[in-house]
């Protein structure tokens, strides 16, 4: 793998999204959100912020692809691609709920390494490298410290969250108690934090998971496609504009036994 300077990248992600973020927060729950062909929401900032963070991308490191959310959906033909998703959240940032998220994946020949999530609303910055080289830090932080995954058994105080497509995993008795959060890339950091011990996503897209896959593993914690087929490596020239990633993140690999069952009815062949 060739070298980056990871201080650098790392300092190049906080500053940027933090940059990003400040201007997003003068807008937020103001923002008119109009509907895109795929059903979701997009506004004018989440518009000014892909380009924003476009922009200062190319021009700090111009032999980077980069694949974003509202702009490009082809995966370039590049060693190094940056993933964006502007505002993770489009609609409770345009409804005033203090959950939304900026967040940053560096994909190395296709494979994340280093992501970077920040929540404006609520101050919370997540990064982690994972198998990012000899050379690279370790781990996973939430604003500098280090974050690792819980090793509670599953109970009525314990939480398993849920996404608004994945609905019929109700129609089983669950261990946990269940939390909606509305945001891809915060309800599975919950995971790398401890707070929860799974989470499901039935529909995400490659920008809303780039960055958590390698900070939720980083953590401590399983990332469990719910699809024959591996994430990643992406593949230089496909379009990923459209092709959703149903996903089960758990704290610990024992508790997959328990908690693969309650999601059969989102596996894809």
């Amino acid at each position: 793998m060739t070298t980056l300077n990871w201080p650098e990248i790392l300092n190049f992600a906080t500053a940027l999204t933090h940059r990003v973020g400040t201007r997003l927060l003068q807008e937020f729950g103001q923002a008119t959100a109009t509907e895109k062909s795929d059903g979701t929401l997009v506004t004018e900032s989440d518009q000014w912020a892909d380009a924003e963070l476009r922009q200062a991308i190319q021009a700090a490191f111009p032999d980077h692809g980069v694949l974003s959310e509202e702009v490009e959906h082809i995966f370039p033909d590049t060693d190094w691609c940056w993933i964006i998703d502007p505002i993770d959240g489009t609609t409770n940032f345009a409804r005033g709920i203090p959950i939304w998220a900026i967040s940053l994946g560096l994909l190395y020949r296709g494979t994340p390494v280093f992501g970077y999530v920040y929540v404006p609303p609520v101050a919370q910055a997540f990064h982690g490298f994972w198998q990012a080289g000899a050379d690279a830090p370790t781990g996973a932080y939430l604003n500098g410290e280090p974050i690792q995954t819980s090793c509670a058994a599953p109970s009525g105080n314990q939480f398993f969250n849920l996404c608004a497509r994945s609905l019929c995993v109700l129609q089983n008795p669950l261990p946990c108690k269940i939390r909606m959060l509305g945001v891809a890339t915060y309800n599975l950091l919950t995971i790398a934090t401890g707070a929860a011990l799974a989470g499901v996503e039935a529909t995400p897209k490659i920008w809303d998971i780039a960055a958590v896959w390698v900070i939720v593993q980083a953590a401590g914690g399983v990332w469990q496609p719910l699809e024959s087929q591996p994430i990643f490596p992406l593949q230089p020239g496909a379009d990923y504009s459209s092709r959703a990633y149903p996903t089960l993140a758990v704290a610990q690999p024992e508790l997959l036994a328990g908690f693969l069952p309650l999601v059969e009815c989102l596996r894809q062949p």
